[in-house]
């Protein structure tokens, strides 16, 4: 199982440089999990840059895929990581999500480097 990460499905839907790169690590639907924050943040960003058409297919694919939605359990999770590693609340929720459902974090944002199961596919400098 693995946490694709906004960072991760914006690079792929973009399709810059990490494209190719991304759609290797990508999973199948069936054990790709998706926060619902993560569903929060491309739908905010798909509908500011490509039109709330774009935005609704996208969402539509991930209701395809694990949705997890924040729970308590999670959020107190998600709590304890914003404190031991300084992530901003939505990334702390993204690693916790993916903390509580024994699963790896695919993300191309650098502040998740060397986080135990982070599969980080750097952005180019």
């Amino acid at each position: 199982m693995r946490v694709v990460d906004t960072s991760a499905w914006i690079e792929w839907l973009i399709g810059g440089p990490l494209r190719k790169k991304l759609a290797k690590e990508i999973p199948d639907k069936a054990d790709c999990i998706v926060p619902t924050i993560v569903q929060l943040e491309l739908a905010k960003w798909l509908t500011r840059e490509v039109g709330e058409d774009q935005a609704d297919q996208m969402i539509a694919y991930t209701q395809k895929c694990v949705v997890a939605p924040l729970d308590t359990r999670t959020a107190l999770r998600a709590a304890e990581m914003w404190r031991q590693h300084k992530l901003a609340t939505a990334d702390a929720v993204v690693y916790a999500t993916a903390a509580e459902n024994g699963a790896e974090l695919l993300t191309c944002d650098a502040h998740f480097q060397g986080l135990p199961n982070v599969v980080l596919v750097p952005k180019p400098q």
